[in-house]
């Protein structure tokens, strides 16, 4: 992910302008063509491979084209996809229909099987789907449109809103550079627009307590999801001062911003605090509490693929 997301800014996005020339350009669309197109590489590999094909340029401006197209597609489809979670049928949007079909086509094990360095997520589940499943080649593909949503939905207003609140905090954007190029000085690696590429292990990336704890204190203000559950046998729900009770496939929702704008878990909840998810000694804050009570998890859960990423 790390490499395809150095392509995509510092190559696929640049092959056709000068060095000198600036582009104008929306922070979430930015967001949304950077993270789709970084992330459906990393996923489902490319269609070229060799650094010495005389085509090459042209293949990329092609490849960049075919998933900016998905990228439409995927928006379209994601649009409609709380209506889809009530339980309405998807053939009552019919551009949305439309767009994940076309998605599936695009993700066709024919064609996946064209493309280099499919990861290993998606060549096991084509090995799965050939082998144990009774679907057809659509529903197959279908399958991958699922990966495809579920890697992006979260990632893409992540790192919007992550940035946003970046880029209005001048604190956080200080702390932030610190804390990377500390990182960057003990890995031996140094940014570079010459091609080459920083490469960072997973430890070094876990190492990073100020831009998780942004991340997270922007996902707090700015996740607004609810959870669904659906019960599975007759039980009560006990909460601090009563219970409910739920009988069996009742759906219970969740409304995370309950805890997420709670003053007493959070002081000055309607406020960027970039440091909020850091403790006195820098380091990750795993402690919380609510009417003097110690929270069993921390009450602001971010996706894990969308932090990584």
């Amino acid at each position: 992910m790390m490499e395809n997301l150095q392509y995509v800014m510092l190559q696929s996005r640049t092959s056709k302008l000068q060095s000198n020339a600036w582009v104008t350009e929306g922070l979430y669309t930015f967001c949304c063509q950077v993270m789709f197109e970084s992330g459906f590489l990393t996923l489902f590999g490319k269609e070229f491979n060799s650094n010495h094909d005389k085509n090459l340029a042209s293949k990329q401006e092609t490849e960049r084209a075919h998933i900016l197209n998905a990228l439409e597609n995927f928006k379209e489809f994601d649009r409609i996809f709380p209506a889809l979670v009530a339980g309405l049928p998807i053939h009552l949007f019919k551009s949305a229909h439309s767009a994940r079909e076309k998605l599936g086509e695009a993700l066709l094990h024919k064609n996946l099987l064209k493309r280099d360095n499919l990861s290993e997520l998606v060549t096991l589940r084509m090995f799965l789907n050939d082998t144990l499943s009774t679907f057809d080649d659509m529903e197959k593909a279908k399958t991958h449109v699922a990966v495809l949503w579920a890697s992006q939905a979260n990632t893409i207003p992540a790192t919007f809103w992550s940035l946003f609140y970046l880029l209005k905090s001048p604190e956080a954007m200080r702390a932030a550079t610190k804390e990377v190029q500390s990182i960057l000085e003990s890995a031996g690696e140094k940014i570079s627009l010459d091609g080459k590429h920083i490469s960072l292990n997973r430890k070094q990336l876990d190492n990073m307590p100020v831009l998780d704890s942004i991340i997270k204190e922007a996902m707090r203000l700015s996740s607004a999801s609810m959870t669904f559950r659906v019960a599975k046998e007759d039980f009560a729900l006990h909460l601090q001062n009563d219970f409910y009770n739920i009988r069996r496939d009742d759906i219970v929702a969740l409304y995370p911003q309950l805890l997420h704008f709670d003053p007493e878990i959070y002081a000055d909840p309607l406020t960027f605090k970039y440091d909020r998810f850091l403790n006195e000694n820098g380091e990750e804050k795993t402690d919380f509490y609510r009417n003097g009570r110690k929270l069993k998890s921390i009450p602001c859960r971010t996706g894990y693929f969308a932090t990584s990423q």
